[in-house]
């Protein structure tokens, strides 16, 4: 049965899930407008670089968040400059990093949806005079809600997921920055095969059941 470090670490990670889908959302939604309907010669970059966590191994990715948020580090510095202290091994890090690593997860669904939506039912929403911010209420965000869902449901599922990152950048700190991938490692680390079975079966279940619901409730959404 789960002990009560791995009821810890399940609850962590699912805070850490839930705020990182929520940042992605908000920070994603203008950023995936932009790639959707910029001509820009900026795209290619930005686009490439909002999926480079794709391709890129985790320990990568946390290796440069702990040089650049650490004492030494630009952001590190920074961060100390205004008192808040240093980011890597606290749950604010653990966010960052998780934020970074999901990031193509949530905004490349909403740019698809956005692209789906097309130029017409925002020229006959000019033709009624709504402004670009009414009519991205009131018809673009209704029209791409399909991109939303698959968006917040896979940002949420791979944070949960998440492994390298976290590992570099929060460590394991009990109820701080040890989340339920964490806490499998260390079971098998201790042979502790059967708390690790029951942690890992639940992941396992938990991502089936997250991707079914995906795809009975969303399946035009999942496919586009």
């Amino acid at each position: 049965m789960p002990t009560a470090s791995d009821i810890g670490a399940i609850v962590l990670t699912l805070k850490l899930a839930a705020l990182t889908t929520l940042i992605l959302l908000l920070v994603g939604s203008p950023l995936a407008w932009w790639l959707a309907r910029t001509r820009s010669a900026w795209k290619g970059p930005v686009g490439a670089l909002v999926a480079l966590p794709l391709v890129l191994p985790p320990t990568v990715l946390g290796f440069y968040f702990l040089v650049t948020m650490g004492p030494n580090g630009p952001i590190g510095a920074l961060t100390q400059w205004l008192g808040i202290g240093v980011l890597p091994f606290t749950f604010a890090g653990l966010v960052i990093g998780s934020v970074v690593y999901s990031m193509p997860f949530v905004v490349q669904p909403i740019q698809n949806a956005f692209e789906a939506i097309g130029q017409e039912p925002l020229e006959a929403a000019a033709t009624l005079r709504a402004s670009p911010l009414d009519s991205f209420f009131s018809v673009v965000l209704p029209l791409a809600r399909p991109g939303y869902l698959t968006a917040a449901v896979m940002g949420f599922a791979h944070t949960v997921g998440e492994f390298g990152v976290v590992l570099m950048i929060g460590g394991n700190i009990p109820d701080k920055t040890r989340v339920v991938s964490v806490r499998i490692y260390d079971h098998v680390e201790a042979l502790e095969y059967t708390q690790a079975h029951w942690l890992a079966a639940g992941m396992a279940a938990f991502s089936f059941l997250v991707l079914l619901a995906l795809y009975v409730l969303n399946p035009t959404g999942q496919r586009r």
